[in-house]
């Protein structure tokens, strides 16, 4: 059964988070599962369709390297390992998902609404009171906790997909915004 280790580290920077997260998923991917899903598949293959005992094939597999398992996938079973499901090339990634307009601090909202009237349409901030409109960019403690709340029912997504490469983090920006 897969499983996994969890950790409570607190990074100096979110350069040094991503970095890490980057090489938890090349770590996975190439000791743990990568390497054992790749195992198992030859394994299996061996067994149920080569018609061996799991003794033999276990002996078979004995200092084979990946691309000496690929080969015999291929060559014996006609299975091309990049054809496996992504979850098990690249693993399973669960983050919290949040919309472009919650990507803005409310701070950075507060300034573009009071400033130049901008409306985002999913956000807690309704508009300005006196106050704010006297201190631009500072939220009361009512609408920080507004965008607590918020933030917190973003949706949990799981997928398969590749965090090392720039594109993940592109496409989620919130997932190392401030807030």
């Amino acid at each position: 059964m897969p499983s996994f280790d969890g950790r409570v580290v607190q990074y100096p920077s979110k350069q040094n988070l991503r970095d890490y997260l980057s090489w938890r998923q090349v770590d996975c991917r190439t000791l743990t599962s990568h390497i054992n899903n790749l195992y198992n598949t030859t394994f299996w293959a061996l067994v149920q369709k080569g018609q061996m005992g799991t003794t033999e094939a276990e002996e078979m597999l004995k200092g084979t390297v990946a691309a000496d398992k690929n080969e015999m996938l291929f060559s014996e079973f006609g299975i091309n390992y990049n054809n496996e499901p992504e979850q098990f090339r690249k693993g399973s990634v669960l983050f919290r998902d949040v919309s472009l307009s919650r990507l803005l601090p409310i701070e950075r909202r507060l300034k573009l609404t009071s400033q130049y009237n901008v409306k985002f349409q999913d956000s807690p901030v309704k508009s300005l009171t006196n106050a704010q409109a006297r201190h631009p960019g500072e939220p009361s403690k009512t609408q920080r906790e507004k965008e607590r709340k918020w933030r917190s029912k973003a949706e949990i997504k799981l997928e398969h997909i590749d965090i090392i490469r720039d594109a993940f983090w592109e496409a989620h920006p919130g997932l190392l915004a401030d807030q």
